[in-house]
């Protein structure tokens, strides 16, 4: 059985968040996910998130493309998430390119093409621009 790993924030699901998930989980039997803690997000990422932790999990736990969610809450769990869950691939989207290589001598390392013109922060950005020029027409 292969069993393949990706990580991230999954804010605001949408259908690239789906087309990876797919994609990752066609490279092996079993998928993990780790998703980043609300925490991991502010301190490390510098990023807030619009959707909790725990609703996120359970958004991931209902995509028929995922076995397993569990918590990403620092940058190092990489190599040992890795081994522990017997991990023989490791995919990130193509924006990652080459920040993973290391991994390569634990597994192998697969950068995924991102679905164009789809993004969380593409979403955050339309919302901030309806709402302002909501504002500006009342």
């Amino acid at each position: 059985m292969k069993t393949v790993i990706t990580y991230g924030t999954f804010d605001l699901f949408h259908v690239g968040h789906v087309n990876l998930l797919k994609r990752a989980r066609e490279l092996g039997d079993r998928l993990v996910v780790a998703v980043s803690t609300d925490e991991f997000n502010l301190q490390e990422k510098n990023k807030t998130t619009i959707v909790p932790y725990e609703h996120r999990v359970k958004v991931l736990e209902s995509c028929r493309y995922v076995d397993l969610v569990i918590p990403e809450s620092s940058w190092s769990q990489k190599e040992r998430d890795i081994l522990e869950y017997q991990i023989d691939t490791f995919v990130m989207g193509d924006d990652w390119e080459g920040k993973f290589d290391e991994l390569k001598t634990l597994c192998n390392v697969v950068y995924l093409p991102r679905t164009k013109n789809i993004s969380s922060t593409a979403i955050k950005q339309a919302v901030a621009v309806i709402t302002q020029l909501s504002k500006e027409l009342t």
